[in-house]
């Protein structure tokens, strides 16, 4: 902007930053552990009372735990803070937990607000609709306690399963069992201790995914086939002189190498992976 005399004048406006929460520097000033202690103390409760209270809401921590809380050495992650707005009956919770909070009234403003809504709610005229309810079913699955490998090899013992609940639509279609997965050879689709499906079978075609058995250890691999290499041709040769393919174990991540089922070598088929 020019002025009168010709020299520019810099227009200072207020920035958002200048204006945005900061959660470094109230992390700094443990504005959250104090608007806690401050909260407990309003409400007269001791850190064990407090400790046994925040267990009704699903929160379990020690009298000592909160104390790290308030001294700032640690803080509660967002369930445990929304469970502590509910026990301390922390109406403004956003605000509240703020450096630049200011309540509107004071202690009996408040006071006279809760009264009003006591009456409110207790004439029953001001209730909301209900909301629908989600119920999840849930299903009792088998889930072998040995992992099948994604890499080099695990045994799974068929007999050994233990019964876990999980939400039914987790379960697909057709699934009889479930296994866990070991190693990173199935990576990107599989990982590391992710529960499988599987429906038993004793074969599979070639692109599918299945569990298999190969010399008493057990695999998650995708199953294939290829011509037997000359040196092995005889042992898949048939009494009628017809050539059998060669089964073939693959791995999804490329850093392992496709694994052939060597001739004579206790090889099946548990079930494919849904």
């Amino acid at each position: 902007m020019k002025t009168k005399n010709g020299n520019t004048k810099v227009l200072s406006f207020p920035t958002a930053k200048e204006s945005l929460y900061n959660a470094e520097i109230e992390k700094e000033q443990n504005i959250v552990g104090e608007r806690i202690d401050e909260a407990r103390r309003k409400a007269k409760l001791t850190l064990p009372e407090f400790s046994a209270l925040l267990a009704d809401y699903g929160v379990k921590v020690s009298a000592s735990g909160i104390n790290k809380w308030v001294k700032g050495n640690s803080a509660p992650n967002a369930y445990q803070l929304l469970a502590i707005c509910y026990a301390l009956h922390i109406e403004d919770s956003l605000p509240y937990f703020t450096g630049s909070y200011m309540p509107l009234l004071n202690d009996i403003g408040q006071q006279k607000v809760s009264e009003y809504r006591a009456d409110l709610i207790a004439s029953g005229n001001y209730k909301p609709e209900s909301r629908a309810v989600d119920f999840i079913k849930y299903r009792e699955m088998p889930v072998s306690n040995l992992s099948v490998s994604a890499g080099t090899g695990a045994f799974l013992d068929e007999g050994t399963f233990e019964m876990i609940q999980f939400p039914e639509n987790s379960v697909p279609a057709g699934a009889e069992f479930g296994v866990r997965v070991s190693g990173n050879s199935m990576e990107p689709v599989y990982h590391d201790g992710q529960i499988v499906w599987v429906q038993q079978c004793e074969s599979l075609a070639i692109g599918q995914v299945g569990v298999f058995i190969y010399d008493g250890e057990g695999y998650l691999k995708v199953y294939s086939e290829q011509e037997p290499d000359v040196s092995v041709r005889d042992d898949f040769t048939d009494s009628y002189g017809e050539v059998r393919m060669q089964p073939v174990m693959l791995s999804y991540n490329q850093d392992y190498a496709p694994r052939a089922i060597v001739p004579g070598a206790a090889f099946r088929v548990v079930g494919r992976v849904l």
